[in-house]
């Protein structure tokens, strides 16, 4: 059966509804390693009340019935079928972002002490959807735990009825045939490092000052975001100068690095699955050393033109063109999944260095954020060319960046501290706290 056309979802009824597109490159690449696992930590002030963060979770997912799915395979693509199971609430075991089962649901609760993590698969939706359920199970938890929620606070609640834009593909939306799609990027530097043993995944937690961080990022005339992209392009640069000379003559001399961006605050869409592009500011060292202002600078005015409604346009193009194509639809899935991998190598992560994604500042009730000390943010695992990823969220006066990384050597994140440093940038490792 080829599935294209998404089915009605009820919170009564079994329903199916065809992946999104961004979703659809996922099964054919995840593995033991590459789980493509979203992690959303919320560290509590005190202990988690398990009875009353079950009723929350209870709750919460009688408003999200479209996130109880399970992946299944069709003979030309992948869907999602409903799975009338609750989400699951377990002890979290120190290993993050752990590949899903098959025939499970694609997301999860994780709780130890005072800390609550939401692992999803990118395959259901991205950060900013994942995001919104954790807010609403929080908000649900700080009510049983007798905090108050003003009327005039929006969010999902529990009785009030879901929209279909809520489980739409806005790609499909949102993909116009007249715009000519993106051209093919060159092949990016990756870091030369070795890679640490299976299992490879391990993460630094950094605690950052936002009043201090805001300042400096504010005096250089950019966004936290931007700034954060311009710190990973320098340290790439110093790692990059540093190799033996022999060394850097094998190497690609593009630094990039894809920054997600949150297709929701461009467009006017209200779904809940994916709805993310990338932009991909980069430096070109065959025209020399780039002092941080320079990149800065460069950073800045690519993150504006690629974040501009045209050169998105384009992306979607590229992206859903490709799977209207007739012939693209009639391969089997066998062979799509093939496909999709190579692509995904010789499109994909050869294109670019590293990763930074920032959630943004994030604000819950009064009462829930009163429970709360900070939130973390994990991007998936890097593959073995990417390396290393680093993900940032923010609450109240702390911006937590998160660095995933499956190397033997942690000269990255030390070089990057060590910069933020020298800036009089205060932080804290969550080992340190």
């Amino acid at each position: 059966m080829d599935i294209e056309n998404t089915s009605n979802v009820s919170a009564n009824s079994r329903f199916w509804f065809a992946l999104d597109n961004a979703a659809k490159i996922f099964p054919a690449i995840i593995t033991r390693e590459v789980t493509s696992v979203i992690r959303l930590s919320c560290v509590l002030n005190e202990p988690v009340k398990i009875e009353a963060f079950r009723k929350a979770v209870l709750k919460a997912e009688k408003r999200f019935p479209y996130y109880l799915v399970q992946l299944r395979k069709g003979f030309f693509w992948y869907y999602l079928e409903h799975l009338p199971h609750h989400i699951p609430i377990e002890a979290d075991d120190k290993r993050p972002s752990r590949k899903f089962s098959k025939g499970g649901l694609l997301l999860r609760f994780l709780v130890w002490n005072n800390k609550i993590s939401l692992e999803v698969s990118h395959i259901l939706t991205d950060g900013g959807g994942a995001f919104e359920f954790l807010k609403t199970v929080l908000i649900l938890y700080s009510q049983e735990c007798g905090k108050e929620v003003p009327d005039d606070f929006v969010f999902k609640t529990p009785d009030e009825p879901f929209s279909e834009e809520e489980y739409e593909d806005a790609y499909k939306r949102y993909f116009r045939e007249d715009v000519p799609p993106v051209v093919k990027r060159s092949k990016a530097f990756h870091l030369p490092f070795h890679l640490n043993s299976k299992p490879r995944f391990r993460q630094t937690n950094v605690v950052i000052s936002m009043s201090d961080i805001k300042q400096v990022a504010k005096k250089k005339g950019v966004s936290i975001t931007v700034y954060l992209v311009s710190v990973y392009l320098f340290i790439l640069q110093d790692i990059y100068e540093n190799l033996s000379a022999l060394t850097r003559l094998k190497m690609n001399k593009i630094l990039r690095v894809q920054v997600p961006v949150n297709l929701r605050n461009i467009f006017s869409s209200g779904t809940m699955r994916n709805f993310s592009l990338f932009v991909m500011p980069e430096i070109d060292l065959r025209l020399g050393h780039y002092n941080f202002d320079e990149i800065l600078k460069t950073t800045y005015h690519q993150m504006q033109l690629e974040t501009e409604k045209k050169l998105i346009n384009k992306n979607i193009s590229r992206n859903v063109g490709s799977e209207k194509k007739i012939y693209v639809r009639s391969i089997p899935l066998i062979l799509k999944s093939l496909i999709l991998r190579i692509k995904f190598n010789s499109l994909g992560t050869s294109q670019y260095s590293g990763v930074v994604t920032n959630l943004g500042k994030v604000q819950l009730t009064p009462g829930a954020n009163s429970m709360v000390n900070y939130f973390v943010l994990t991007a998936p695992p890097p593959n073995k060319m990417l390396k290393i990823s680093c993900a940032g969220i923010g609450f109240g006066d702390k911006l937590v960046l998160s660095f995933g990384n499956v190397t033997t050597t942690e000269e990255f994140e030390n070089k990057f501290l060590d910069f933020l440093e020298k800036q009089k940038i205060s932080f804290n490792r969550e080992s340190d706290l």
